[in-house]
C-alpha cells in the first residue's frame, strides 16, 4: 500500500500541479483581458484567488509530491523552510478561500433588488476588503513561524516539522484546518451562493440592464459550480482531519498505513480545489469557453502574429531613411 500511495502521489499529484498551474495562468490571462472582468470585484476577487491557487500548488502540493512520492522532506533539514512551509500553507489556503467567499457574497450584492445593497460592490471597496484579510492571515501565520520546529515524534521517535505550543496543535487541528480551512468556507460560500441564485432568477426587466444580468448569470453559475466541486474536493480531508482527531495513537502497523494511505489521498482530492477552477469555468460555462476562444486567437495570437510585422516594417522604414539620408 505504501508503494501504491507513492505512485499515486507522483503520477496524479504531478498532473494536479501541472494542470492546475497551467489553468491558473488562462484564467488570470482572460480575467485580466476582459473589462467584463478586470473592472468588476467579483472578477477582482477570482483573479487574486488565480494567483494564490498558483501558489498553493507551487508551495503547497510540489512539496506534498517530493514528501510522499519522492521521500525529500525539506522540512526535516531546514527548520526554517519548516517553519515557513506552514506559514505559506496557511496564507494561501486561508487567501483562496477567503476570495471564495468574498465572490459568493459579492455575487450576492450585485445582484440584490436594492440599489443600496448593489452600491457595496464596488471595486475599490473589494480593494480595500481584500487588502484588510491579507494582512489578517499574514498576521495570523506568526505563531506558526515562532511555534513550529524540528521536534521528535514521541510515536516514531523520528524528527517530524510540527508544533511545540500544544495551544497551537488543538487550534492547528481544530481551528485552522477544520473550521477556517473546511466549514465556515462551504456554509459562507453556500449561502451566500444560494441567495445570488436566486435573486438572479427574480431579477425584475429594468431594474437591471440586459448585459448586467447575463454577467451576473455567469458569475452566479461559475460560483455555484465552484461551491459544489470545492465542497466535493474539501469534505472528505476535513472529515479525516475530525476523525483522526479524536483517534488516539494507534500501534497496530496495518491501521496505521491504511490511515496514511487514506490521509495522502484526501490531501490530493484537497489541493483539487486549487487546482479546478479553470476546468470548472470551462466546463460549466459556455460564455467562458468563448470569452477563452476570444482571449487566445482574437487577442493575444493576433497580437503577437502583427509583432513580427510591425518589427520587419519598422526596420525596412529605418533602413529607406538611411539610403535616402545617404544620397542626400
Amino acid at each position: 500500500m505504501a508503494q501504491l500511495s507513492q505512485a499515486i502521489t507522483i503520477y496524479l499529484g504531478s498532473t494536479i500541479c501541472i494542470v492546475g498551474i497551467i489553468g491558473g495562468f488562462l484564467n488570470i490571462l482572460v480575467f485580466l483581458t476582459l473589462r467584463t472582468f478586470n473592472e468588476k470585484s467579483c472578477g477582482f476577487y477570482l483573479i487574486v484567488m488565480s494567483f494564490v491557487n498558483i501558489g498553493n500548488l507551487t508551495t503547497g502540493l510540489l512539496s506534498r509530491i517530493l514528501i510522499s512520492g519522492f521521500h525529500l522532506d525539506w522540512t526535516l533539514i531546514s527548520p526554517f523552510y519548516c517553519k515557513f512551509r506552514w506559514y505559506g500553507l496557511q496564507f494561501g489556503v486561508l487567501t483562496s478561500f477567503t476570495c471564495t467567499c468574498l465572490t459568493a457574497i459579492d455575487q450576492y450584492l450585485s445582484t440584490n433588488r436594492r440599489i443600496e445593497w448593489r452600491r457595496w460592490s464596488s471595486i475599490k471597496l473589494a480593494h480595500r476588503v481584500m487588502a484588510a484579510f491579507i494582512i489578517v492571515w499574514l498576521l495570523h501565520g506568526i505563531p506558526y513561524l515562532i511555534y513550529f520546529d524540528l521536534v521528535q515524534s514521541p510515536i516514531t521517535d523520528k524528527l517530524v516539522c510540527a508544533s511545540v505550543n500544544k495551544i497551537l496543535q488543538y487550534y492547528h487541528t481544530y481551528g485552522y484546518l477544520i473550521l477556517f480551512a473546511g466549514i465556515i468556507p462551504l456554509v459562507i460560500t453556500g449561502i451566500f451562493g444560494l441567495l445570488a441564485r436566486r435573486n438572479v432568477r427574480h431579477t425584475v426587466n429594468g431594474t437591471i440592464s440586459l448585459v448586467q444580468r447575463y454577467l451576473d448569470q455567469q458569475l452566479t453559475k461559475m460560483v455555484l459550480s465552484q461551491l459544489f466541486y470545492n465542497f466535493i474536493f474539501t469534505f472528505p480531508y476535513t472529515m479525516l482531519t475530525t476523525i483522526m482527531s479524536f483517534i488516539p495513537a494507534v500501534n497496530d502497523s496495518l491501521i496505521s498505513t491504511r490511515l496514511d494511505f487514506a490521509n495522502v489521498m484526501t490531501i490530493l482530492v484537497y489541493y483539487m480545489s486549487f487546482a479546478s477552477p479553470f476546468c470548472i469555468y470551462t466546463c460549466t460555462s459556455e460564455r467562458f469557453r468563448q470569452q477563452l476562444t476570444y482571449v487566445l486567437l482574437d487577442v493575444h495570437l493576433k497580437r503577437w502574429r502583427r509583432s513580427p510585422s510591425i518589427i520587419i516594417n519598422a526596420m525596412a522604414s529605418s533602413q529607406v531613411e538611411k539610403g535616402e539620408t545617404s544620397a542626400v
